[in-house]
């Protein structure tokens, strides 16, 4: 297997986030918090990767609205996780979703 395009990678990154916000939904809807704790952190570390792929330098305002919508989401995960709300996991899974969206139009 060859290397992967940095694109690819980010879209990874994002498949990788949406799947961790759905382990962790189904982790809330079975009771289980403690799955629900590592699914969550998993994303927000996923979230960490995808906000040092961001270059403020040289992608502008874009790039600054990308942080701010990335800053956003790891605050919603924070309180998804402490309410427990599968309500604020569909939420930035929707976020994830338009941005990945524009991320594949752009490969």
């Amino acid at each position: 297997m060859g290397e992967e395009s940095p694109h690819r990678l980010i879209q990874m990154l994002m498949e990788g986030f949406l799947a961790r916000i759905n382990s962790a939904k189904g982790a809330i809807a079975h009771g289980d918090m403690e799955a629900k704790s590592v699914y969550i952190s998993k994303a927000m570390g996923i979230i960490g990767g995808l906000n040092e792929a961001v270059d403020i330098e040289q992608g502008g305002e874009i790039a600054a609205n990308l942080n701010q919508l990335y800053n956003y989401i790891n605050l919603r995960l924070l309180q998804a996780s402490g309410e427990n709300s599968e309500q604020i996991l569909d939420e930035v899974a929707s976020l994830m979703k338009d941005i990945k969206e524009a991320w594949d139009a752009i490969g």
